[in-house]
């Protein structure tokens, strides 16, 4: 471990990571509308006044994991910092946390990955509230030798407060500042180890095992009907609605009463990720993550096997197949169920116009719905 770093690192410590960060907005339903679509959470305190009175509130109040959502400085403001931090550049508006950033990067330290958000809710926020929060350098730790590569673990501790002055939650946030490229063995009590080697690897080295899921007795069914090829909902008894991810109470009717559907396994392309960096030897890369929106109407996060990451489109229709990766873990994998995308369908089109006649068009179109 560097000495010196490691006490300029420590001058950080206790340092306001930035002045403090006003929502540029009130909680505002328009806002809270686009986020309840997104995560599909059908809770009708989050859009009904009505529904949110009757359980206690004083009107709609907004979902509590949206709090870092009111606060953030946009794509754009954080794109020009990093663009400055890689090139050397320093921003007038440079804070102690940007600082000491840049100080991690000149040391090698130049990868970034989240590791952990821990928030507590003093009360929840209704419409009109007006946010800002002061941030804080809490915590940097000693070099650490992980699975990623040798990195600092930084915490920052955020306060959330109203128009008032009132505190309305904390928040804890953890990230691992790692050198790319110098990995080490995993830092974990008893290390998974898997008979399959990954081709990419010496022969001598096993490939892990993918992570376990943290299993629970409200999601534990989906696990096991996957194993036996099978892709369950959860569903209210009560009033019958769908509910993914599993949990323990309808958003709907609060019932804690459920039981399970077997889905067709059959969903379109909600939304994706192609992820490149960091790697996990467990994965193959680049790994394509989807949001799928199966027929039922739930929507279900897993990867996508077989496709091109740009052959991916939005509303591509996909099916469910199961795949085992060890004795202990089968998961959904979605594949393309064939359908041309936007792109080939445009040249489908084209083709067709060009050619003049209507068989052309049904033969081409046909051909490139089975390409």
């Amino acid at each position: 471990m560097n000495g010196d770093l490691d006490e300029k690192l420590q001058s950080f410590v206790g340092q306001a990571a930035g002045g403090p960060n006003r929502a540029p907005d009130p909680v505002n339903l328009p806002m809270i509308r686009h986020w309840v679509e997104a995560m599909d959470d059908f809770n009708p305190v989050y859009v009904d006044d009505e529904a949110a009175r009757r359980f206690g509130f004083p009107g709609i109040v907004a979902p509590p994991t949206m709090l870092q959502a009111w606060i953030m400085r946009g794509l754009r403001a954080s794109n020009e910092v990093e663009v400055a931090r890689a090139e050397g550049r320093r921003l007038d508006t440079y804070s102690p946390m940007e600082n000491l950033m840049a100080l991690l990067d000149e040391a090698g330290f130049t990868s970034v990955v989240a590791t952990n958000c821990d928030q507590h809710y003093e009360r929840p926020l209704v419409l009109g509230d007006v946010i800002s929060a002061t941030s804080t350098i809490a915590e940097i730790s000693p070099e650490k030798q992980t699975a990623l590569g040798q990195g600092h673990f930084m915490t920052t501790r955020l306060d959330y407060h109203d128009q008032h002055g009132e505190l309305v939650a904390t928040m804890r946030f953890r990230i691992l500042k790692f050198k790319p490229g110098a990995k080490g063995p995993a830092v974990t009590d008893a290390p998974l180890r898997s008979e399959t080697p990954d081709p990419r690897a010496p022969d001598d080295v096993p490939r892990p095992k993918r992570p376990r899921p943290a299993l629970t007795q409200d999601n534990r069914f989906f696990f096991e009907g996957a194993r036996e090829g099978r892709l369950l909902i959860q569903r209210c008894t009560s009033c019958g609605t769908l509910r993914h991810p599993p949990r323990p109470a309808c958003a709907n009717c609060r019932s804690f009463d459920w039981d399970t559907v077997t889905a067709s396994g059959r969903g379109t392309v909600f939304s994706y990720v192609v992820n490149h960096y960091p790697q996990v030897p467990a994965f193959d890369y680049p790994l394509v993550v989807a949001l799928v929106e199966l027929e039922e109407g739930t929507r279900l996060v897993a990867n996508l096997s077989d496709v091109e990451p740009a052959d991916v489109w939005i509303g591509m229709p996909v099916v469910a197949a199961f795949e085992v990766f060890d004795d202990e873990l089968t998961l959904p994998v979605f594949h393309s169920d064939g359908t041309a995308g936007p792109a080939a369908t445009a040249a489908t089109a084209a083709t067709a116009a060009t050619s003049g006649t209507a068989g052309s068009t049904g033969t081409a179109g046909t051909a490139a719905g089975r390409g």
